[in-house]
């Protein structure tokens, strides 16, 4: 049995789901994978109903007490924050895939999924220091990342200008994680009239990804 972390970073809840690309495709994938994989556990994290500490002054102070073996001096507000990354991590590395869904905002996505990624970047945790360079830890993960965007970024002139998915591809690389893949659902801005078709056709390539992640 496998467990899938169900990653959403959007503002709408599950109940309004329909109202976004992204989270249509990411609900058709995970329902399709549970049908196709029913003995496999799915665990669902909406990251904007979820405590996801940004690295504050808070987290960075509690960092340096605990690096140097001072943990008796951690305020409540560090030890609290520093606990739940250690429970998003833990919860992370226990897991075996990754479903990352998200839409394109200015070019990358919503800022809460990069504070989410900063408690998962752990060094001797998801990745080590060697003498020759970091190497991620993760090796033996697959992960799949969902991302709506307006515009064609996949290809053509504006292919230079999607950081969204070449973020997490970095990160995956850092994590060492090199079963990586990506379906984007775009153009719907930029072709209004096709917009309906653009979302049915992904919702069918994501069920057929379901199959087989």
């Amino acid at each position: 049995m496998a467990t899938v972390l169900y990653i959403m970073a959007h503002p709408l809840s599950q109940i309004q789901e329909n109202e976004s690309n992204c989270l249509s495709v990411g609900r058709a994938f995970i329902t399709e994978y549970q049908a196709a994989h029913p003995n496999d556990e799915v665990v669902e994290l909406n990251l904007y109903q979820m405590d996801v500490p940004p690295i504050d002054q808070d987290v960075f102070m509690g960092w340096k007490k605990a690096r140097k073996g001072r943990e008796v001096e951690l305020t409540e507000d560090e030890r609290k924050k520093l606990a739940r990354h250690t429970e998003l991590v833990d919860q992370f590395i226990g897991a075996d895939k990754y479903v990352i869904v998200n839409p394109m905002w200015n070019k990358l996505f919503p800022p809460i999924l990069k504070q989410y990624i900063d408690t998962l970047c752990v060094a001797r945790k998801t990745f080590t220091y060697t003498a020759d360079g970091p190497i991620g830890l993760l090796g033996e993960k697959k992960l799949l990342h969902i991302q709506s965007q307006g515009g064609i970024y996949s290809s053509g002139p504006l292919a230079g200008e999607e950081m969204g998915h070449r973020y997490i591809t970095l990160v995956c690389e850092i994590l060492g994680i090199t079963d990586a893949g990506v379906l984007f659902i775009e153009g719907q801005d930029q072709y209004p009239d096709r917009a309906d078709v653009i979302r049915r056709e992904a919702i069918e390539r994501a069920k057929q990804a379901a199959k087989v992640f």
